[in-house]
């Protein structure tokens, strides 16, 4: 029967464990079953010869069987691929394909993935969870800087680019992966090319590296809203114990809309005037500065990470309380508290951009954010910057995307959603430089400073800058809330998709993990607690820094590297073109094509050679930390892209074969060729497999 395109595929009775096979008009079946069985061989699947399945095989679709449930299975197509002797494959050409996975001793499979998989509650919940992965601090405390420093508007030029040809086509790339196959980062690119599943131990491994320090950040954010509730700041004012003769205050707001004609200095002119918020953070906060003395200094090191700061412990408790809560129960429950993490910041935003621009001075603010200097365009560093943001905005490379995608209904318009939120993302950075330089400018008008000299990225700019802003407006502490409950939303969105890229990619691999999620995920985070109490200390600033800059950097661009030439090279992006088509329908255009296997390897291959071309010795303020700390940064840095190597080495000794060749061929071969049965079907069997078809289920050909 054809409706819309499809046939009708009679459901197969539960009385045995023979081969039951059953696929509609428009092929015969005895015909089709004999190619179909020797393009299956290299499963080493048994199977019956034609007469039994001319014997079994009804004219038409018949009647449910008395066992069968009334749960809906969707079915999904699935080209048949014919493995030849060289190890070779390509799709059957058939005139009708139809998507067939032998199961056990004998049942069919036809299409469709794994029936207990959890699912999305909605897309909704998807959308606003990737979202709110990809839009995080960086957005707000790194864009608008780097927008600013490298020419203003141009700077959108060279990011424009980058988006077009190299982010979002990584984005979507993995999106489309992590749909398709149903799994993690690292099931996922076992069953891509077995040879290569290390990359997805590497992603891993980075998204275990990230969240050591990425949730001390967030613990910062609570810290600043607790700290924000009263009446006077504590980082308004220079009569605290810590602090020194060079501190000024905020004492602009007299509620003159006029801008200060000269800079406000600090009584004692021997001294570089230092704010009261700068004092706050690095003296008493941080503690990496000391106390009264006035300088920034740094007086910790390594070595002398000093006492614990006791109000961050809690708050970076706090923080992993709130993460076991939103992840232990899966997506459903994390796809709920999304709603409010993720659409809570674009009201800040909004609200902050209104407030910013009736303030003195914010209008000269945002000319300073947008003023165009072409000539930055000659600037190596600038498209170096963009590449970047761009790479670290987007977030491939960490698993998340993936994760999150293998959630999905195999038939979801992942292509729509991969435009829409790397968009929203993109645009999210833009504007929120209006924001931030509406602010600044107000600052700069009122305190004398030139923005440039203002003007600050990463932490400095939300926990320093912003905050001195924020101290001298009406209403002081509440803005302060506000802005720091933004941040600590921002934080959590991202800190989820980390956590869950982890939690996703274990559970596929390793069925004791998911039995007990609950209690892998406390011992998760309990250990990220403890790796954490090293930045709770008065030095932590430094063990974060080291972190940030050798945890991530390296091993996500050769990651992510690795990918790009799997896909190209091994699996082949006309394979991959192939597989979403299944997905969506139609095939991607040549631009995605060549972005895939030309475009991001080229821009990737060339940050990788940036880094390491213009790699110098880490230093923080005015300490540069030690030789020992470098050279074990570098291995550190190293040792998640090591993953790759090392399992493909693992992979090469255990593959079947007599020569090192066949190993080689052997463990290119993807896992739907070499074990249809495992592909999507896991965590089915030959007792509960009928219960997932109708009588009569479409399938495309």
């Amino acid at each position: 029967m054809f409706e819309k395109g499809r046939h009708t595929v009679a459901q197969p009775t539960s009385s045995d464990s023979s081969f039951q096979y059953l696929l509609g008009d428009k092929k015969d079946s005895v015909d089709y079953y004999q190619e179909l069985q020797k393009n299956l061989a290299v499963a080493s699947v048994s199977v019956p010869n034609a007469s039994t399945i001319a014997a079994t095989t009804p004219n038409s679709a018949t009647t449910p069987s008395s066992t069968a449930s009334a749960q809906d299975y969707e079915l999904e197509e699935r080209a048949i691929l014919n493995h030849q002797n060289n190890h070779e494959y390509h799709t059957m050409s058939t005139p009708h394909r139809a998507s067939i996975m032998l199961h056990g001793t004998g049942t069919v499979i036809v299409g469709g993935y794994s029936s207990d998989r959890e699912t999305w509650s909605g897309k909704v919940d998807f959308l606003l969870s990737v979202i709110g992965f990809a839009v995080d601090l960086a957005n707000v405390w790194r864009f608008p800087y780097l927008c600013f420093k490298n020419g203003g508007g141009v700077f959108l030029i060279p990011y424009t680019l980058m988006v077009v040809l190299a982010g979002v086509p990584l984005f979507f790339m993995e999106l489309a992966l992590g749909q398709y196959y149903r799994k993690g980062a690292i099931s996922t690119w076992g069953m891509i090319c077995p040879l290569f599943k290390g990359i997805g131990y590497s992603v891993i491994m980075i998204a275990f590296y990230t969240d050591f320090f990425y949730n001390v950040v967030i613990a910062y954010s609570v810290h600043f809203i607790f700290a924000s509730l009263t009446p006077t700041l504590p980082w308004s004012t220079c009569s605290n114990e810590y602090n020194s003769i060079a501190c000024y205050e905020p004492t602009w707001d007299s509620g003159s809309t006029t801008c200060a004609t000269k800079e406000i200095n600090a009584g004692n002119a021997t001294y570089r005037p230092i704010s009261a918020a700068e004092e706050y953070f690095y003296k008493e906060f941080l503690g990496v500065h000391g106390a009264k003395r006035p300088d920034d200094h740094v007086v910790r090191s390594l070595t002398n990470l000093g006492e614990f700061n006791y109000e961050l412990v809690i708050a970076l408790a706090l923080v992993y309380v709130i993460c076991y809560f939103s992840l232990w129960k899966g997506i459903k429950m994390s796809g709920k508290v999304v709603w409010f993490t993720a659409l809570f910041p674009y009201v800040v935003l909004g609200i902050l951009f209104i407030r910013g621009i009736t303030l003195p001075g914010s209008e000269k603010g945002i000319e300073y954010y947008l003023k165009p200097n072409i000539q930055m365009l000659k600037e190596p560093s600038v498209w170096q910057d963009a590449a970047t943001q761009v790479f670290f905005s987007l977030g491939p490379g960490f698993g998340v995307l993936m994760a999150y995608s293998s959630y999905n209904q195999f038939h979801n318009n992942v292509y729509f959603d991969a435009l829409v939120t790397s968009a929203i993302n993109c645009l999210t950075s833009f504007l929120s430089g209006f924001v931030i330089f509406a602010i600044l400018g107000y600052m700069s008008c009122k305190s004398g400073k030139p923005i440039s000299e203002v003007a600050q990225e990463g932490p400095g700019l939300v926990f320093v800058v912003y905050p001195e802003a924020l101290a001298a407006m009406p209403g002081a502490w509440i803005w302060s809330v506000i802005f720091f409950l933004m941040l600590l939303t921002l934080g959590l969105d991202s800190s989820f998709g980390g956590s869950e890229a982890i939690i996703t990619a274990l559970c596929d691999e390793f069925n004791w993990v998911k039995k007990h999620r609950e209690i892998f995920i406390a011992l998760l985070f309990s250990f990220y607690m403890l790796v954490g109490l090293l930045m709770c200390t008065k030095g932590g600033i430094l063990v974060m820094e080291w972190l940030i800059v050798y945890g991530t950097t390296w091993g996500i661009l050769i990651a992510v590297f690795c990918e790009t030439m799997v896909i190209s090279f091994c699996y082949g992006v006309d394979q991959f073109v192939n597989d979403i088509e299944e997905m969506l329908g139609f095939k991607p255009g040549y631009y995605w094509r060549i972005c895939w296997k030309i475009a991001a390897p080229i821009f990737l291959l060339a940050m990788i050679l940036s880094n390491f071309i213009n790699y110098v010795p880490l230093k923080y303020q005015d300490y540069d930390f030690p030789l020992a700390a470098n050279i074990f940064g570098v291995l550190f840095a190293l040792s998640s892209a090591s993953a790759i190597p090392i399992y493909g080495i693992y992979r090469l000794y255990t593959e079947k074969g007599n020569t090192f060749m066949e190993k080689l061929r052997n463990s290119l071969i993807p896992a739907k060729i070499t074990n249809p049965s495992h592909f999507i079907h896991d965590g089915l069997n030959n007792n509960n497999v009928n219960s997932n078809f109708h009588s009569t289920t479409d399938i495309m050909l």
